[in-house]
């Protein structure tokens, strides 16, 4: 066999791999489409903090928030406005899970919540569990016109 003969096998290899690398491209864009994949945050609950003080989502757009407690004791997180949030320092909901806007999170475990939110701005997120808030376990999320 001499040289010629085998350059029909490279050129299918490599036509081969750039479709391959063209068709991942394309379902690449297509699951990052507005509309098509819903989108997250993730918010680590360590040493009793959050680890980001502040999130934004998109406005109108239901958003999954991935609540994971890597600490040795309950916290929970509660978004709302200061209404909401005065409710809660009295302490007279134990648990949460309800509402997407508020979820217990036990101690070593992960939670998730869906959220579209309707109207754009800064919220504030908070444990309300005695001496967390006090502690610093407080943030905000903003909401924002979609594609910002």
């Amino acid at each position: 066999m001499n040289r010629s003969d085998r350059r029909p096998g490279r050129l299918a290899l490599a036509g081969g791999i750039a479709l391959a690398l063209g068709l991942a491209g394309i379902a690449g864009a297509w699951v990052g489409a507005p509309g098509l994949a819903r989108p997250s945050v993730e918010l680590t609950m360590r040493y009793s903090s959050f680890s980001s003080g502040l999130i934004e989502v998109p406005l109108g757009v239901p958003v999954t928030i991935v609540l994971r407690n890597a600490d040795p004791i309950e916290h929970e997180w509660i978004v709302g406005d200061a209404a909401s949030h005065q409710r809660h320092r009295t302490g007279t909901e134990p648990i949460h899970g309800a509402r997407p806007t508020e979820a217990s999170v036990p101690a070593g475990q992960t939670r998730s919540t869906t959220i579209t939110f309707t109207t754009a701005g800064d919220q504030v997120f908070v444990c309300h569990l005695p001496g967390h808030e006090a502690y610093g376990m407080v943030g905000t999320l903003r909401v924002v016109p979609a594609g910002e």
